[in-house]
């Protein structure tokens, strides 16, 4: 399938999303969350997420898309386009939030964006997973394996332009359901 490098993103974003979910009841019920714990979240959501993920989509799946007769100026792409926008956005406001949140304790605001970024990007990843995923599928059978090797490429193209790599981003996820859980507990 043309779309299982960007499935397994969506796995690794969904976790980082139900981590999320838990790290603003403990805001929401006064739980102090450390830097160490937020910053590596917010690099996940603006440089895995936006970065790579959106990249791997806007400039392999979508191109291959549009080439399979999908229009981008409107429809389910542009829709997408729209929605990675959104999520850039809400990922700027957490990351504002949150600084002001370590001067000040008042986790109002990082709440707020938060509870934002889980829903837009839940939402949004439905999307894509029952939707857009499943046209991708069926149109692009004949150069799945070019979309692939695409993905792929983009991908390590991306995360070198950070200095990052896959497995750091999923330790990352790894340790923030960890850490999160054990506050939790």
């Amino acid at each position: 399938m043309s779309t299982t490098s960007l499935r397994r993103d969506h796995d690794l974003i969904d976790k980082v999303i139900k981590s999320m979910e838990t790290t603003i009841q403990l805001l929401e019920s006064g739980k102090k969350i450390p830097e160490s714990i937020l910053v590596p979240v917010i690099d996940f959501s603006k440089n895995f997420t936006d970065v790579c993920h959106h990249s791997k989509e806007e400039k392999s799946l979508f191109p291959a898309l549009e080439r399979a007769g999908m229009p981008t100026h409107m429809g389910p792409i542009a829709k997408m386009l729209m929605e990675h926008e959104v999520t850039r956005k809400i990922g700027n406001k957490i990351e504002e939030s949150s600084k002001n949140y370590f001067k000040t304790d008042d986790a109002s605001q990082l709440i707020s964006d938060m509870k934002e970024y889980v829903e837009h990007v839940t939402e949004h990843l439905w999307k894509e997973n029952n939707r857009l995923f499943m046209m991708a599928d069926a149109r692009l059978q004949n150069v799945s394996q070019q979309v692939d090797e695409e993905l792929n490429q983009i991908e390590k193209i991306k995360l070198d332009e950070i200095g990052k790599t896959r497995d750091e981003y999923e330790q990352i996820a790894e340790e923030f359901t960890k850490k999160i859980n054990q506050e939790f507990s």
